[in-house]
């Protein structure tokens, strides 16, 4: 099968299963309670919170509510958020780039250290490199975030009083425009390089505390495939020509090394997105994973429907990228399968 039709298969199933994410989504967030719960004050009549009930469509049957949501999020209304009095919709935009932004940030820094420490490790296999590279991954993949997080805020906030928390200084970004969101690009659109070391200042420890399990992962990964690929007959013959070993490292091994290990990155992060709400939390990062948490606690099913559905959707896209760019740069793929 040719790669144009395995895309074009692929996009074609995509629409059903985030239909059958929206199901699932649905399903679980109604059996977790009422969608009237957080609108509903002490002291009132049971034909008030009739009123309420008939407002919000809960009065209905759940498959008649469920359709009545898809096709709000079709036309782009997400229903009333209850946590941030305002609608979904606005309020899920704004947070989702500050989200983004640590998360890009995140997963530039633990793509860009996990292919050099997986890289550095298997060119001195078995040796002192490898042994560290091989502590700080496992570290890595088994601590837990909201530990770690704690940790490096207690010595690098709390105690040396190097970095700050939350995402900005009011002072310089309330007399700022904000074009795209996301900080640090508005800064440079704003030519203001205060503004821009303002909005590194405040990322980069909680982007680093998110990262490093990914940075742990995808060390790990390219370790074992760099490793791999050293024992191909072709990095002898590429040997035998003369050629340095940092090229053959470099534009051979770790070329073939990278295949297997774009599934792990791909796939991340989604992972990191996820994992922001806990770094949010610690790190006072306004975006969807503090607002999810603040959500959940009020029992606020609107927000919490649309970062589930986003999740999910996000996943999905993410691994149909994931699965054509596999195909696309390893050709040895069965397609049909």
């Amino acid at each position: 099968m040719k790669l144009r039709d395995y895309v074009l298969r692929r996009f074609l199933v995509l629409p059903l299963l985030i239909v059958v994410a929206t199901i699932v989504v649905f399903s679980l967030i109604r059996v977790g309670g009422s969608p009237i719960a957080s609108y509903i004050e002490p002291g009132m009549s049971p034909e008030e919170v009739q009123r309420v009930e008939e407002r919000l469509g809960a009065d209905k049957p759940l498959p008649v509510q469920y359709f009545a949501w898809v096709n709000g999020v079709l036309h782009g209304d997400l229903g009333w958020s209850s946590t941030s009095n305002a609608p979904v919709a606005d309020v899920f935009l704004k947070k989702a780039t500050a989200t983004f932004e640590l998360a890009i940030l995140a997963a530039v820094l633990a793509v860009a250290a996990g292919i050099a420490a997986g890289t550095f490790a298997a060119r001195h296999r078995n040796r002192w490199p490898d042994h560290l590279t091989r502590v700080l991954a496992v570290s890595g993949a088994s601590m837990p975030t909201f530990w770690f997080g704690l940790m490096v805020l207690t010595i690098f906030w709390a105690g040396l009083n190097w970095f700050p928390v939350g995402r900005s200084d009011p002072t310089i970004w309330s007399t700022m425009n904000h074009p795209t969101g996301f900080y640090t690009v508005d800064a440079l659109l704003a030519g203001s390089w205060t503004a821009f070391r303002d909005a590194i200042w405040h990322v980069i420890l909680p982007a680093l505390v998110l990262g490093y399990t990914a940075t742990a992962i995808i060390a790990r990964m390219m370790r074992t495939a760099m490793v791999e690929e050293l024992k191909r007959d072709y990095v002898d013959a590429a040997r035998a020509k003369g050629l340095p070993e940092r090229v053959v490292v470099r534009s051979h091994v770790r070329r073939n090394a990278l295949i297997p290990t774009i599934t792990v990155i791909g796939l991340l992060f989604g992972t990191l997105i996820e994992g922001a709400v806990v770094v949010e939390i610690i790190f006072q990062w306004p975006g969807l994973g503090s607002w999810l948490a603040e959500a959940v606690l009020n029992g606020d099913q609107a927000s919490t429907m649309a970062f589930v559905l986003f999740a999910a959707v996000l996943f999905l896209v993410l691994n149909l990228v994931v699965d054509v760019m596999y195909a696309h740069f390893d050709r040895r793929v069965e397609l049909g399968d």
